[in-house]
């Protein structure tokens, strides 16, 4: 039997996840707008931003049910364009991606304002127009963040949980000494008459409501989450809740050190870093103080201005696959493999924005933009509740409904209502503009019609195509023996390991090839090009299976799209529910030495499956080293011992290094016995076990080891002894782990 397919990774976990969300919304609020929202409202600006984030939390729940019941690209305009079809898809499309235009100009402002502190820049005349340092800063920042997401950049999920933990790290210490500083009384009172008082919230809540628009991002990738079910709603709702919190707190600080009427941008444009002078300088660390919020400052604005550009193309690229736009917007880079013209057009309509906007108008802009889309998402929700669709079933439910879903509408399209004229008649016209495009060019390209529409017309219920795409499921039950493959050099010796012990075990092997695309690119959109992104997978699937049918056991093969490379292999391994991993030697072990996983997979997770890992140095089995000192790792280096003695008729030598040679006799006597090994060699050393294996081996042609018992303090410090073999010996080694739960204490002192 032999199999073959094509499936999309699933990449983002939990964390990941809330990290796009707190990365994207942690930068506004806090180090760009605090001055214009302190004059806007005083300090019911605190207020303005609780309330802010409450009419967030309805729209992340409906978010949240309909991201569970369609995991798909595109997030918000997705839901609308289905549920309400592609007039409001065309709206939604055009809004979200305009709006994340606005956005990423505003951050990328916001950035040039940090960067104007310890960079000299000039302003610049063109000509009839003149350019601030500010917006100087902004084009050289922009200019970068589209070359960067142009060129591309794989597996960057880990750099924006760094960027957000040294964020969150550095904002609680300026918290917590701020709030040491803060005199409570600088708040009275609440709601200042020169600022219209509590008729000043709602306006107040309209300027801040961008810091709230990256919650909504998530969805943007729900097609490429694990577990939607359950860690799209904890990312959505977590990242609102927490990002709400973390506003409040602070704009509370900032008023409590220095008076909110000093705050405004007439007095400074950098009020974070005012603060940041008096909080540390209580402890003689003033200078370090400006120096971190100013670097947090430039680290969160970059990374909300880089979030959107990521997320802008994620919109064309499902707007593209619904038709409402020339798919060849999508088309992927021949040697970045990013979506790149729809990067250069985001990227153009952000520096024209910077060049023409200032960030007050940018900010209420992109937030009614966003408002109107959230505002057409909970109705969204509504029509497919009510529709009763079959297809239509979320792992998630949105609480009391219809209450919030109506309160989401209500609150969404309300506050556009407290906003500048300007700022509603610029967003009208893109809005009206996103009507235009759809009766010129979307009605006649597109087949889609929405769920309201079909419910109307046939008033009953619609199988809707809302699947995400997945591969075929391999067979329950049946021992599967994994090789990813990748490098041709090492690919035979891989799937002739992994065919001889499948073999023995009457299973399947499974050869997968992961095709690693930058974030930038969708999955899915990846999926259409992945021939053209990496040429050697035909042939390198084509080899291995070729090679496991000389053994006579059943193949299958998986190409498969994936933002990562070797964590993707742990993932595969659980959904293709493998028995056996056989993976090559590469230089990310040794991010944990002397094991498989890398150092944060050995803290936080169990292995799934057992695993190999083969040094190559030529496949030869005729005579196997097995150096043991018990434990289920050298368990499984004698099953794997056993099965090659079966296959190619080994000879075997055990080995074990003790304080005396009558203790070591007797473990390995008992040892062998239990390991049905008893007719194997024997050879008991004392002294160093380095120094033992590695003179061993000399007579060997493979050795079998199990890998290291000890804690990953241990091993970062003083290294293992395995990886030393590895590197000293001349024939191939394999490093065998075995699948088992451990605690934290044994993953960090063995």
């Amino acid at each position: 039997m032999t199999t073959s397919d094509e499936e999309l990774a699933k990449d983002l976990g939990l964390l990941a996840a809330l990290t796009i969300g707190v990365g994207t919304m942690i930068g506004a609020g806090i180090f760009v707008l605090p001055g214009e929202a302190a004059a806007a409202a005083g300090p019911a600006v605190a207020l303005s931003f609780v309330i802010g984030g409450g009419i967030s939390l309805f729209t992340a729940l409906s978010a949240s049910e309909l991201g569970t019941a369609m995991p798909k690209a595109g997030g918000s305009y997705y839901y609308v364009n289905h549920a309400l079809g592609p007039l409001f898809g065309s709206i939604a499309g055009w809004g979200n991606w305009i709006g994340l235009a606005f956005a990423s100009a505003f951050y990328t402002l916001g950035f040039g304002e940090y960067l104007s502190t310890f960079l000299p820049l000039p302003a610049l005349a063109l000509g009839p127009l003149s350019l601030t340092p500010f917006q100087v800063g902004a084009l050289l920042a922009g200019t970068a963040f589209i070359t960067v997401n142009y060129v591309g950049a794989k597996e960057t999920g880990n750099v924006q949980i760094v960027i957000v933990t040294i964020l969150v790290a550095i904002l609680t210490v300026f918290s917590v000494l701020g709030m040491l500083q803060a005199d409570l009384t600088t708040l009275r009172p609440f709601f200042p008459p020169e600022t219209g008082g509590a008729t000043a919230v709602l306006p107040a809540t309209g300027l801040v409501f961008v810091s709230f628009l990256g919650f909504a991002k998530i969805t943007t990738v729900a097609e490429e989450l694990r577990n939607p079910g359950r860690n799209l709603p904890l990312a959505v709702v977590g990242s609102v809740v927490i990002v709400t919190l973390m506003y409040a707190l602070i704009m509370v600080v900032l008023m409590g050190v220095v008076n909110w009427r000093q705050l405004a941008p007439e007095f400074t444009t950098t009020p974070v870093l005012d603060v940041a002078d008096i909080a540390f300088g209580t402890v003689g660390l003033a200078t370090v103080g400006v120096g971190l919020l100013t670097f947090a400052g430039l680290l969160a604005t970059a990374s909300s201005a880089n979030a959107s550009i990521l997320a802008a193309s994620r919109i064309n690229f499902a707007m593209g696959r619904d038709k409402l736009v020339s798919d060849t917007l999508n088309a992927v880079h021949p040697s970045f493999a990013t979506p790149y013209r729809s990067i250069v057009l985001t990227g153009a309509l952000i520096l024209l924005f910077v060049v023409l906007g200032d960030i007050k108008t940018l900010a209420k802009a992109g937030s009614v933009l966003h408002l109107i889309v959230y505002g057409l998402l909970n109705i969204a929700l509504i029509v497919m509740r009510e529709a009763d669709v079959e297809s239509y079933q979320p792992e998630f439910e949105v609480p009391l409904y219809p209450v919030v879903p109506v309160l989401g509408a209500l609150t969404s399209f309300g506050l556009i209502a407290f906003m500048e004229p300007i700022e509603i008649g610029l967003s009208l016209v893109f809005v009206a503009g996103g009507v235009v495009w759809y009766v010129v060019y979307a009605r006649n390209q597109t087949e889609k019609r929405g769920i309201l529409n079909q419910h109307i017309i046939s008033q009953s219920p619609v199988d809707a195509a809302v699947s995400v795409a997945t591969s075929v499921q391999p067979n329950g039950g049946r021992y599967r023996v994994m090789v990813p493959v990748a490098d041709p050099e090492h690919e035979k010796d891989l799937i002739t390991l992994a065919s001889a012990i499948a073999k023995q075990h009457g299973g399947i092997v499974d050869a997968i090839h992961i095709v690693t695309v930058p974030d930038q690119t969708a999955l899915a959109g990846a999926a259409a090009y992945a021939d053209e992104l990496d040429e050697t997978s035909e042939q390198l699937l084509d080899a291995a299976r070729e090679d496991a049918e000389t053994f006579g056991v059943p193949v299958e093969t998986h190409t498969i799209i994936s933002h990562r490379s070797f964590e993707e292999i742990f993932d595969a391994a659980r959904s293709h529910q493998a028995s056996l991993v056989v993976m090559e030697w590469g230089d990310e072990l040794h991010g944990s030495p002397g094991r498989v996983e890398s150092a944060i997979d050995d803290l936080a997770m169990d292995l799934p499956c057992d695993f190999l890992v083969l040094k190559d140095r030529g496949f030869d089995p005729e005579h196997i080293l097995v150096p043991t000192a018990g434990g289920p790792d050298s368990d499984l280096s004698a099953a794997v011992a056993s099965d090659l003695r079966a296959e190619y008729g080994s000879q075997l030598t055990l080995l074990h290094v003790a304080d005396s040679l009558a203790d070591g006799e007797a473990f390995l006597e008992s040892w062998a016995h239990d390991h049905d090994l008893g007719d194997a060699e024997f050879r008991v050393e004392t002294g160093d076990v380095e120094t033992a294996i590695e003179a061993a081996a000399e007579e060997c042609s493979m050795v079998i080891v199990g890998a290291t018992e000890e804690g990953l303090l241990s091993r970062l410090v003083r290294g293992a002894v395995v990886v030393d073999i590895v590197d000293d010996v001349d024939c191939s080694v394999l490093l065998a782990e075995r699948a088992r739960t451990r605690g934290l204490v044994e993953r960090l002192f063995g």
